[in-house]
């Protein structure tokens, strides 16, 4: 996946445009058109869109049975800075009457949507906006800061009682419910800190540096590295022996990866992990589905951090 930096567009073509092309039929077979979504809307449910899967799936947590919710980014091969939004997209974004994205640059093409088919009346969250944070923000992962999702959460839960006031209560309640089912995640990365304090790592992106950093982990890799492979750019020659030195020379407990998109280079480190003995984790952008709502993924994922540090056990795919 792409994602924009510092305000820039960034592009990453190591995944195919016509994966993404699909990706966005087969996500939208069953979603609402116009026509669709004012019948929803008829039957009393508020027609939602996240731009990603993980917003969608707090979205439907917070809206229950009075939201129709679609994502456009679910498949982990679509590629957001090279997404071609198809006519059913465009409209499905058009009849949307909120619609949550994340911002810092990584979803632009839902601006592109949205400026195509204004609506005085839609609901637009953009995370970036809600934490307070400069399009300049380095790592736009924003969904693996464990402060994130309980803002966004009450943020849906104002903007669908805006439109349905007379189920505010409801949304509140779901809204307080998600918030409080979050606390196994929050317990487990307060765990791993107090147990395994200052845990040295390796990554290839800055996927989960922000669970990372609250888990107290010592990312040992260089930003620069992280940012140049997140971003499509080949790493400088010294950043990359210094990521090669970290698994010679043992100077890690786990090697955390984008699992979603990998390249020659990103697939050499795993394999020199391995080599060398260091367990590794595969992270991902995009909540995987089917299998997990966004609180039991965020869980899973220190869970298989900290197999990785106390028992050397690599897990690759969730």
């Amino acid at each position: 996946m792409n994602k924009g930096r510092n305000g820039g567009q960034h592009h990453r073509s190591r995944r195919w445009l016509a994966a993404a092309a699909a990706a966005g039929v087969a996500l939208l077979a069953s979603a609402c058109s116009p026509a669709s979504g004012a019948t929803h809307a008829a039957a009393g449910q508020i027609v939602a869109v996240g731009a990603e899967n993980e917003y969608a799936n707090v979205i439907s947590q917070v809206g229950g049975k009075y939201v129709q919710v679609s994502a456009i980014m679910s498949n982990p091969n679509t590629d957001p800075h090279t997404f071609e939004a198809s006519a059913s997209v465009a409209r499905l974004v058009s009849g949307a009457q909120l619609v949550v994205q994340n911002g810092v640059g990584y979803d632009t093409f839902m601006n592109t949507l949205e400026n195509a088919a204004p609506s005085a009346s839609r609901k637009v969250i953009v995370v970036q906006n809600l934490l307070g944070l400069p399009t300049a923000t380095p790592n736009p992962h924003l969904w693996y800061k464990p402060s994130t999702m309980p803002a966004v959460a009450n943020a849906i839960a104002a903007d669908l009682a805006a439109v349905q006031p007379d189920h505010a209560s409801y949304f509140k309640a779901n809204a307080a419910a998600f918030v409080n089912s979050l606390t196994a995640w929050n317990n487990a990365i307060t765990a791993f800190k107090a147990k395994y304090p200052g845990t040295p790592v390796a990554t290839t992106e800055p996927v989960a540096d922000y669970m990372l950093q609250a888990a107290g982990v010592d990312n040992m890799t260089p930003f620069a590295f992280q940012a140049d492979i997140m971003n499509g750019t080949d790493p400088s020659a010294q950043d990359v022996a210094v990521e090669r030195s970290l698994f010679t020379q043992h100077k890690v407990k786990a090697f955390l990866y984008n699992q979603q998109v990998t390249d020659t280079l990103t697939e050499s480190f795993v394999t020199l992990a391995h080599a060398n003995g260091i367990p590794v984790v595969g992270v991902y952008e995009t909540m995987p589905v089917p299998g997990y709502d966004y609180q039991s993924w965020m869980l899973t994922e220190v869970q298989d951090l900290q197999k990785a540090v106390a028992d050397g056990v690599s897990t690759e795919h969730l």
